[in-house]
């Protein structure tokens, strides 16, 4: 089988990152984003997809955290995007239901070519640890068009605001780790009868 791995840079006056993925990995990860809560999110996305993240990014946080955490999305989705190349083989749907104590977030993706965010997903306080709570939408948003996904991500139920955004980052990670693994029936097929996922 072909090696999944890609490595993106990406260089603008607010940003500078660089992210390399394997997604035949074990979840290994080294993420430094200068936003404490992202990377504990990136981290948490890395162990439950078994996707190995390497992620480091320097950005203008003395303005805010916005251009760095979108730019951390757009950088991470143009490498999975990369290393998923022509989409053979691979099971391309999945969703998932993830539970955390009070919470209940179900996401659901199809690795489809044609980038998509539906986000039902609500915070009651501005800050979740450092972070601000609407960037999370920013950086959904970021990587589902630059993965070529379509991603939707719904919060069902829950009280406090780090599980609501853990359990969209863990069931993002648990639905990918599904929809992007090999399915050996599909014997190196493209999963569409158009014959392609290119959008």
């Amino acid at each position: 089988m072909t090696e999944r791995k890609a490595s993106v840079e990406r260089k603008t006056k607010e940003t500078q990152i660089t992210a390399k993925v394997n997604l035949d990995g074990s979840g290994a990860f080294a993420v430094e984003t200068g936003i404490g809560f992202l990377d504990h999110m990136l981290e948490q996305l890395a162990r439950h997809s078994l996707v190995d993240i390497k992620l480091k990014a320097v950005g203008d946080l003395h303005i805010d955290q916005h251009h760095t955490t979108e730019d951390c999305g757009i950088v991470l989705g143009q490498a999975v995007g990369e290393a998923l190349g022509e989409r053979r083989g691979i099971t391309r749907y999945a969703s998932v239901h993830l539970p955390m104590d009070e919470t209940m977030t179900r996401v659901a993706v199809d690795v489809s070519g044609r980038p998509y965010l539906v986000w039902d997903v609500e915070f009651q306080r501005p800050k979740v640890g450092d972070m601000d709570t609407e960037l999370f939408r920013e950086w959904f948003h970021a990587f589902a068009h630059n993965a070529g996904i379509t991603l939707h991500v719904a919060n069902l139920y829950g009280e406090n605001n780090h599980h609501i955004a853990e359990t969209c980052f863990k069931g993002l990670a648990r639905a990918l780790r599904t929809a992007v693994a090999i399915d050996p029936r599909q014997a190196d097929r493209v999963p569409s009868t158009k014959g392609t996922l290119s959008g």
